[in-house]
């Protein structure tokens, strides 16, 4: 580790790389030589890594469900990139204030025009969130991405060994999940959403400032140890998701999830493709020039 440390980042690059083949070699050669186990074919065989919702679970994609995924990535990418520069920037900007409380109050807290963009941010995340449970339970969606049953469990380890081997279990996203993709968006919606929604909480400025009790319960320690990590879980769950679409059925994939269509065709691709382009380009003018003339109408914008 000392010779790798002292080494040029490109030649470092270049070594963790190769190990990551070597590795991705090694977990792929081992899974297809479990596979011509008999043991391992039986169990392939009652454990298919499917899984299959209750009756009357609703398929497709409805359009309320649709412009929320859109909207979660849109905000997902946004908090990602804010929280970032939160992270690294050493001399803001720009500082935002809230407007003034009445008498009595404390005094306003004034925070980094990037740490407000970030917090405003979460907040449209948080009600985007929200709307999608309500429905996700409305519409009877939601047991599309609750386990319904003990049987995920030995399917996950099916479906996990299925992609290892390179020989990936069948796709039907239209009407149901296999079980890693069930339990993934489960922890993703239902675990760490809520994490980094309470975390995020704990450390802004939104948090009861004389509320002793709950801050010696609700620790800032906790908070920011919880915070960056559950950020980077989001990270490689939307590079991993991706390229699953991509990868297992791009155009019908695509169809599903922008036009609601369980069908080929090029149409579901370039709205991708322009929902992608707007993400980026709203990224790119989130700047300080930008940010300021909005940030104004809630609260005071200075420079120190």
């Amino acid at each position: 580790m000392a010779r790798l440390a002292g080494l040029p980042l490109w030649q470092r690059a270049l070594v963790w790389l190769a190990a990551a083949v070597v590795l991705v070699g090694v977990v792929v050669l081992a899974a297809k030589l479990l596979r011509t186990l008999p043991a391992v074919q039986d169990f392939l065989v009652t454990y298919p890594g499917g899984t299959h919702p209750p009756e009357g679970t609703p398929e497709g994609f409805p359009a309320w469900l649709r412009w929320n995924h859109f909207l979660n990535f849109f905000f997902m990418a946004l908090i990602i990139r804010s929280g970032l520069r939160v992270r690294t920037t050493q001399r803001p900007a720009a500082y935002w204030t809230p407007k003034k409380r009445g008498r009595g109050k404390a005094s306003p807290k004034k925070i980094s025009l990037d740490l407000w963009f970030h917090q405003s941010i979460d907040i449209l995340w948080l009600v985007n969130g929200l709307l999608f449970v309500v429905l996700l339970f409305a519409s009877g969606q939601w047991a599309r991405i609750v386990p319904t049953s003990w049987d995920v469990f030995p399917n996950v380890i099916s479906a996990g060994l299925q992609y290892a081997s390179l020989d990936w279990p069948l796709e039907n996203g239209w009407v149901s999940y296999n079980a890693i993709q069930l339990l993934a968006y489960f922890l993703t919606v239902f675990v760490a959403a809520p994490l980094a929604a309470l975390s995020g909480w704990r450390m802004s400025g939104l948090f009861p400032s004389k509320a002793n009790g709950l801050a010696k319960t609700f620790k800032m320690e906790w908070a920011r140890a919880v915070h960056f990590p559950v950020m980077l879980y989001f990270v490689i769950f939307v590079i991993v998701h991706v390229a699953l679409v991509l990868s297992t059925g791009a155009l019908r994939n695509l169809n599903h999830m922008f036009l609601g269509a369980d069908a080929g065709g090029w149409v579901g691709f370039w709205i991708f493709v322009v929902g992608v382009a707007l993400t980026i380009g709203v990224m790119e003018a989130a700047r300080p020039v930008v940010l300021r003339p909005i940030a104004s109408l809630m609260g005071k914008v200075s420079r120190n």
